[in-house]
């Protein structure tokens, strides 16, 4: 019954406030333009500052956990090709093998984990590690897998500027740059003053709040009922299959704690709602991927208390 609790404790609070963010949509308090701004607030501003104190605060030369930053690339990395293979293999509607592949492996790492693993531990603990290891992945395959499945015919010359702007796209990545930064000031050393640091971590504080309201306000029942086949599939693999290959590896190296608990949000997170914004801006029709991020987003409350459960039943996570 403690582990029970314990799973409960640490992913209904921020079920809760993604409802609560769904509610206040409904009733017409939040509008589509509230929750538009709060998620380019949340991509471009809080989340980069959250994202940078924490990667400061490690200390780079005693932290630093290269066996476990190796893993969790390693990990993305057989996911997404492993899981483009089989597409291309068993899907008959090749236009959509690059939406439905992004989905599959792509995960909320940086939101959702930061108010998941905050509110189990306090802090956002191993997260920016795990985030070193996977999120420039997560956004390098993205844009490789839909601009080689686009359903659009493209010219090599085409192909090659559209490879060309993505590349520069990536460096640009908000998310990619405050890890880097956040390495770099970790290596200096780097000291800032009182106020600088109680200013950030005010900014970086909005993060797990205000994304989880934006994530419910955006909610569409609807969406998720389009492609439901493959959708459902999707599904299937973020939720399920991903962390019951690749967790049980991780215990046998070691991994538990928060760096467990990390990894169950970079397995078996929800499929981000970037998947939905950059399938379009790259040519696709961007159904699979909103359905995805809708029925990922509902289900992986009850799917991670379950992991968190048995984590917890077996001793890995204290």
């Amino acid at each position: 019954m403690d582990s029970l609790i314990f799973s409960l404790n640490s992913t209904m609070p921020v079920f809760i406030v993604m409802v609560l963010g769904y509610i206040l949509s409904q009733i017409g308090f939040l509008s589509d333009e509230f929750i538009n701004i709060g998620n380019k607030l949340v991509f471009k501003v809080t989340l980069p500052v959250l994202l940078f104190t924490q990667m400061a605060s490690i200390d780079i030369y005693s932290d630093f956990d290269s066996r476990y930053v190796f893993f969790c690339a390693f990990t993305t990395s057989v996911s997404f090709f492993g899981i483009w293979i089989l597409a291309h293999i068993f899907i008959k509607n090749k236009k959509i093998i690059g939406e439905f592949v992004q989905a599959s492996y792509r995960s909320s790492a940086a939101i959702l984990g930061a108010a998941y693993i905050t509110n189990i531990y306090g802090n956002a603990g191993m997260l920016p590690l795990m985030m070193i290891g996977s999120v420039p992945l997560f956004n390098i395959y993205a844009v490789l897998v839909l601009t080689l499945e686009s359903p659009q015919q493209v010219k090599d010359g085409q192909l090659k500027k559209r490879l060309l702007n993505a590349f520069v796209n990536i460096l640009k990545n908000p998310i990619i740059d405050s890890i880097a930064l956040g390495l770099v000031s970790s290596a200096l050393r780097l000291k800032f003053p009182v106020l600088v640091n109680k200013s950030m971590s005010s900014v970086a504080s909005m993060t797990t709040p205000l994304s989880l309201i934006a994530i419910g306000g955006s909610f569409s029942a609807k969406n998720m009922f389009r492609s439901i086949k493959y959708t459902t599939v999707v599904s299937t693999i973020k939720l399920l299959v991903l962390p019951a290959i690749f967790l049980p590896i991780a215990v046998k190296l070691g991994f538990t704690d928060q760096k467990l608990v990390a990894l169950m949000v970079m397995l078996g997170g929800c499929s981000t709602p970037t998947c939905y914004v950059m399938a379009q801006n790259m040519g696709h029709e961007g159904t699979l991927s909103s359905g995805a991020v809708v029925m990922t987003t509902l289900f992986s409350t009850v799917t991670l208390t379950f992991w968190i459960f048995i984590a917890r039943v077996l001793g890995y996570i204290i």
